[in-house]
């Protein structure tokens, strides 16, 4: 056989030889509790306070504000119902009877016939009457209409000899005698 024809096997590594691994273990010592510090408590503590202080004043305020809202609702009802009476108040004064009766009372009068002034040569087209002192349209006659939004107020109460006005007097309830009123009953 010749050198060649033999094949080599590379060679195996040897191991070397392992203790065998030990079951038992020594028991080791617990480590020791720490004790929590005083610090981080009252980080705690203080930032839970805190909490609930933001949280009762920001109640506060808010109940505050829907007692404000209120208010501010209450106000503009008010306004809005004072507008509605000055609305209706103008309304009534500016209607055309009322100011036909007051254009009267100042003495105003209806217009006559117009006149009118050519500026070319300075003629004058018309009756050139100017009108009557006397109106012969009676705003307060009988063709006028009613008008309920135009009241005079009521004359005051009784008034006294010094022309003053009594103070009002209040409908006090019966008095009570004999125990209370009751009805009849069978």
């Amino acid at each position: 056989m010749s050198l060649n024809a033999v094949v080599r096997k590379p060679a195996q590594p040897v191991a070397p030889a392992r203790e065998p691994e030990r079951r038992l273990r020594p028991v080791e010592r617990p480590s020791t509790r720490r004790k929590p510090k005083l610090a981080y408590a009252l980080v705690a503590l203080g930032g839970a306070l805190a909490i609930g202080a933001a949280q009762v004043a920001l109640s506060l305020a808010i109940t505050q504000d829907s007692f404000t809202l209120a208010g501010l609702s209450s106000q503009q009802r008010d306004l809005s119902l004072h507008t509605h009476a000055l609305q209706e108040e103008l309304t009534g004064v500016s209607s055309p009877q009322v100011l036909a009766s007051s254009a009267a009372g100042l003495g105003m009068v209806v217009a006559g016939a117009p006149s009118y002034l050519r500026l070319s040569d300075g003629a004058v087209f018309g009756t050139g009457a100017g009108a009557d002192w006397t109106s012969t349209v009676n705003p307060d006659g009988a063709g006028a209409v009613s008008n309920a939004l135009i009241v005079d107020p009521p004359p005051p109460a009784d008034t006294t000899d010094d022309g003053t006005t009594p103070p009002p007097t209040q409908e006090l309830p019966p008095a009570i005698t004999d125990g209370l009123p009751s009805p009849t009953t069978h």
